[in-house]
């Protein structure tokens, strides 16, 4: 007997979604940076990046935008949000210098929702969530890099993350 058929039933059936994370754009340079480190804005490089993450992502069902509240992430993802008519949702488990338990916890949280998320963090908080999931067996491309304006996307089967995608900066 053919256990196909009875595999292919079992995929349809189950939920999936995707969790995107991205790293905040350029962002002006941190030593330059007069005022508190939270309310360094993006460089004009670092705006249009958040305009093609906007475009990249428009189409995939996204149905909550969550960002650290850093004006950086924020307004990292803010074209995303408005061209979805959403809200960007702040959160600080997503700041920087988070612990990576509150956010691997978020993510498992997001994970059993139904619905596609957008995440935008910092270069620090990514990468230690993408270790903590390889540690947990789950497939990690690339070796967790992070760079300013990138995107990684979280595949989520029946509730649980099974593989971490690296998607590039757009560049």
């Amino acid at each position: 007997m053919d256990a196909r058929p009875v595999e292919i039933e079992q995929r349809i059936g189950s939920r999936s979604v995707t969790i995107h994370l991205i790293r905040h754009a350029e962002a002006g340079s941190r030593r330059a940076w007069a005022a508190p480190d939270e309310l360094r804005p993006l460089t004009p490089a670092g705006a249009a990046r958040a305009e093609r993450i906007a475009e990249e992502l428009a189409g995939d069902g996204i149905a909550r935008v969550l960002s650290s509240p850093y004006v950086r992430c924020v307004q990292s993802v803010e074209p995303l949000a408005a061209r979805l008519g959403l809200e960007v949702e702040l959160s600080g488990v997503l700041a920087e210098g988070a612990r990576a338990r509150a956010v691997r916890e978020l993510v498992a949280r997001l994970a059993a929702e139904d619905g596609t998320v957008a995440l935008c963090s910092h270069g620090d908080v990514i990468p230690e969530l993408l270790a903590g999931l390889a540690r947990r067996g789950v497939l990690v491309d690339e070796d967790g890099r992070c760079p300013k304006g990138s995107r990684w996307a979280l595949e989520v089967a029946d509730g649980a993350v099974v593989r971490a995608r690296y998607l590039g900066d757009g560049s």
